[in-house]
This record gives structure tokens, C-alpha cells and sequence, in this order.
């Protein structure tokens, strides 16, 4: 799975279009991954750990190696206010 994903850096993720269509159509992995989100903020708040997150934008797939410090209703918050919509994440790791 990791070889489609290029590796990005978390600043260039503001510059991303990111539509409003979800990349996972099954409700399991969507549960699994409102899981995993929760489980990334807990080590991002309590142990500053960093995870990587599988996410695609309007054209490329991407890995970012990062600390998530919240979530919305919407979206995954990083560093600096740079944002990823849960929508478009695949896993986080």
C-alpha cells in the first residue's frame, strides 16, 4: 500500500484541493478509521509521537509523517493549522 503514496511535507498540505467525496466506501473502515484518528491525537497530545498519515487529495496520493495535535468534525489538525479532511484519509499508522 505505502509504494502509490508519495511522501509530502506537512507545510505543502495547505497548498492540496481536496474534494468533498469520501475515498472509503465501506462503514467498517470508516469506523476503523475514526479509531485510528482518536488514537493519533491521544499520542500526539500526550507523547508528541509522530504517525503517518495515508491521505489523497484532487490528484495524487500522499504519505505525511506528522504529530496531530486536534480534530474537528471534519478534519484532522497539524502543526501550524494545516488541516487534512478525514474524508480523504486512508489510514494513519
Amino acid at each position: 500500500m505505502t509504494d502509490e503514496f508519495k511522501i509530502i511535507d506537512k507545510e505543502d498540505i495547505a497548498l492540496l484541493k481536496f474534494p468533498a467525496t469520501d475515498v472509503l466506501e465501506d462503514d467498517n473502515e470508516i469506523k476503523t478509521r475514526l479509531g485510528e484518528i482518536n488514537r493519533a491525537l491521544a499520542l500526539g497530545n500526550l507523547e508528541h509521537s509522530k504517525i503517518q498519515i495515508f491521505f489523497e487529495d484532487s490528484e495524487s496520493k500522499y504519505k505525511v509523517d506528522t504529530t496531530v495535535w486536534a480534530v474537528t468534525d471534519k478534519n484532522v489538525v497539524l502543526k501550524q493549522g494545516v488541516r487534512i479532511p478525514i474524508s480523504r484519509i486512508y489510514k494513519l499508522f
